[in-house]
């Protein structure tokens, strides 16, 4: 399905389950940028790659030095690199395409978000957010972390020192604080505890702009749209709230020294306050006024025109969906299981989201057949009409096709060279190869499954007390192999033997009248061999066709 065949008369946002994905206990999830491959961290350490076309597992990438549950999952720009946080204060850098460990560092604090750089095709950097610290932008290649300010520092001047992810006392110095990158990674944004945005440099770890939030509760999450002009942040008064970013996409940070020279008469926060109201303003706010319930995991669809956010109530699988202009289009209600992370897909409108229990479900439109769609001049018929056909309507060249005159030159060159960019990527950049599908390679069977496939298999051939071809050509370990039989029998095994033809009625009645057919001279010899035949047909069955035949 094209994004430009979507019928623009239906809402383009999910509304049933189409499907769920099952693996182990999936936590988070995160889409690649085409939305082709779909990455899931798992409870158990194991990161999960889903071919999104398929629904089928593309690659899964084991860490043996890390068993703990996975907290964020994060895709590089194009696709070849995959960052993992994890419980036990890891970040893990992942080659997609070998399926290898590229770094591997261990913070102080548990990371419950980790973001890649967006800037970049390799990236090295990373923006991470502990459990009970400040965000920190960590160098995988040394392992360096530095710290990032949450608090506008009593000097007004925004410099604040650098600091290598040391506390001088054992207590967490602060609750838990959102931060990303903008859509080119030169400026970080955090919410703070006390309910402000604090656009930082992190380069010179100097907070250049703020922007206070209404009513100062703490911010739990804060997130940019794909195309970067709308920033979206939720907080504790149960309110999701959208900015419109009003800095240059590319090169905000001149932007903000531009800003800084024009307002060069102030001072201080106050200065701060007056920059930041240059860099973002208020463009909606989204609540429930009856429940006032609290958001889990809220997020842009791909092309910013909706905002969804899941509820947080135990035991509740609700996702909200608003367009842009703050109505509430939506309410999708899936089955009584908490939700924990949410994604809507870059391209489709599609949203997954994760349960309690580990399930991964696919909301997707609920498409009626619209035939005109396919045929413009096709017609709905509520009842038999009689037809009556035109004149010239079977002649091979009709009258009215002989009237028409194609307005096509067929002269011109058709241009088959030049790729068009597609609006939803216009940033891509074509001379760098994006990561889009992975070769499917077969998963091998779990060891303790071919044991015990082994043993079914053996104590079958042992029960089997007749001469059968199946039991003769048993192999050295137990397993029946049968060289005739199709690829898919012999990957069953040994579990093939039990399902074993019984015999026809027709082949029992023949194999009666032999029994009482009146033996000739040869005597005792014929009635040595007809016995053995009867034996052999009830012990087998295969052998009695041939028999019959």
């Amino acid at each position: 399905m094209n994004a430009p065949i979507i019928d623009p008369l239906q809402g383009d946002f999910p509304e049933v389950i189409e499907e769920y994905l099952e693996h182990g206990v999936m936590k988070c999830i995160a889409f690649n940028r085409r939305g082709t491959l779909l990455a899931a961290g798992c409870s158990d350490g194991n990161c999960v790659i889903w071919d999104f076309e398929t629904r089928g597992i593309a690659k899964e990438l084991r860490d043996k030095d890390c068993t703990a549950a996975i907290t964020s999952v994060c895709w590089s720009k194009y696709g070849h690199r995959i960052l993992v946080s994890a419980a036990d204060k890891s970040l893990t850098l992942w080659d997609v395409i070998s399926g290898e460990r590229i770094t591997h560092t261990t913070l102080q604090q548990t990371p419950l978000q980790a973001r890649l750089h967006p800037g970049s095709s390799t990236p090295s950097l990373c923006l991470a957010c502990p459990l009970s610290s400040a965000p920190m932008i960590v160098d995988l290649k040394t392992g360096d972390a530095t710290v990032l300010p949450v608090v506008v520092p009593d000097t007004g001047n925004g410099l604040v020192p650098p600091s290598r992810t040391k506390f001088s006392d054992g207590t967490p110095p602060f609750t838990p604080t959102a931060a990303c990158f903008n859509k080119y990674g030169d400026l970080v944004y955090v919410g703070n505890s006390k309910g402000e945005i604090l656009i930082i440099d992190y380069k010179t770890i100097q907070v250049r702009a703020m922007v206070p939030v209404i009513g100062g509760a703490v911010i739990k999450n804060i997130v940019f749209s794909r195309n970067g002009q709308y920033l979206l942040t939720n907080s504790n008064d149960r309110t999701i709230r959208i900015y419109e970013n009003l800095l240059p996409l590319k090169y905000g940070l001149r932007a903000l020294d531009d800003l800084d020279e024009t307002l060069n008469e102030l001072n201080g926060v106050e200065k701060l306050k007056a920059v930041g109201s240059k860099c973002l303003t208020l463009f909606r706010e989204f609540q429930d006024s009856i429940t006032k319930m609290h958001w889990k995991a809220p997020c842009f669809s791909g092309d910013g025109e909706w905002v969804i956010g899941g509820s947080a109530s135990k035991g509740e699988h609700k996702i909200y969906i608003w367009d842009r202009a703050g109505h509430l289009v939506k309410i999708l209600e899936g089955p009584k299981e908490a939700l924990i992370d949410l994604a809507w897909h870059p391209v489709h409108p599609v949203v997954v989201s994760v349960s309690l229990t580990g399930l991964v479900y696919i909301w997707a439109k609920d498409y009626t057949e619209n035939w005109s769609a396919f045929a413009p001049d096709f017609k709905e018929l509520e009842e038999n009409e009689e037809y009556v056909e035109r004149e010239d309507e079977f002649d091979l060249v009709p009258e009215t096709e002989k009237v028409k005159e194609s307005d096509v030159n067929e002269d011109d060159e058709v241009d088959i060279v030049t790729v068009e960019k597609d609006s939803a990527f216009s940033d891509s950049d074509m001379s760098q190869e994006e990561l889009c599908f992975l070769p499917a390679i077969p998963s091998p069977d779990v060891p303790e499954q071919q044991d015990k496939c082994v043993e079914s298999s053996s104590k079958l051939v042992d029960s089997n007390h007749s001469g059968s071809p199946l039991s003769e050509e048993a192999g050295p370990n137990g397993r029946a192999t049968n060289h005739a039989s199709s690829p898919l029998e012999d990957d069953a095994g040994g579990a093939r033997i039990k399902r074993k033809r019984k015999p026809s009625e027709k082949i029992l009645e023949l194999q009666a009248e032999k029994v009482k057919k009146p033996l000739k001279a040869s005597g005792r010899l014929s009635k040595v061999k007809n016995k053995s035949v009867v034996d052999q047909d009830n012990g087998n069955g295969f052998l009695g066709d041939d028999v019959s035949d």
